[in-house]
């Protein structure tokens, strides 16, 4: 099939308050760094891969992927992280996933390219069950004026934004487990057990 590049990347810019502080993306789980996990299901399914991180740059880089910090100021959240995206991707269309979110879809980027191109959208978001996963998304690089003004304006929230865009929802219900995401010790506990 004759598609679309696609930059996908890797949302590890936070500051991981709810995990006490520690960088998520390079906490381990099954003796493995969650990027790592990440990086192994989601890098396959895009031509370039990036990692937003505003702290641990030289940790991230160790896995071979280019490493991007946000242009916005002050840990703005995941928003800031595709802002950077648009702004450096080489393809037209750009994914992101969490860096805390080891268990995502292989097929991902597949179904959300597909929702797009059928519905003529320029921003395609999983939703599962009746939630939103905004931070699980592929939208094109055209949308960066929009997002700029968005910031520009004082706007933060991921939702807020991809409302006002020409939005694709995309059911993933029959794998919701697919997009637990690891926020917290315990959190992490859990899945080191399961």
């Amino acid at each position: 099939m004759n598609r679309s590049r696609i930059t996908g990347v890797i949302l590890a810019g936070g500051l991981g308050r709810r995990m006490g502080g520690l960088d998520k993306g390079l906490q381990a789980l099954r003796g493995r760094p969650m990027v790592a996990w990440v990086i192994e299901r989601f890098g396959p399914q895009v031509d370039e891969l990036l990692i937003n991180a505003n702290q641990n740059g030289e940790r991230y880089a160790t896995f071979g992927h280019r490493v991007v910090a946000d242009q916005i100021p002050d840990f703005a959240g995941p928003l800031a992280g595709l802002h950077t995206a648009l702004t450096v991707a080489t393809h037209p269309l750009i994914a992101t996933a969490p860096c805390d979110s080891p268990f995502l879809p292989t097929d991902l980027v597949v179904r959300l390219l597909q929702a797009l191109t059928v519905q003529g959208a320029d921003l395609a978001v999983v939703r599962t069950l009746d939630r939103p996963q905004p931070v699980f998304c592929l939208c094109r690089r055209q949308l960066l004026p929009s997002l700029t003004e968005f910031f520009d304006s004082g706007g933060r929230k991921a939702d807020h934004w991809q409302a006002a865009q020409k939005m694709v929802e995309v059911a993933f219900d029959d794998q919701a487990e697919a997009f637990a995401n690891i926020n917290t010790r315990d959190e992490l506990g859990y899945w080191e057990e399961g």
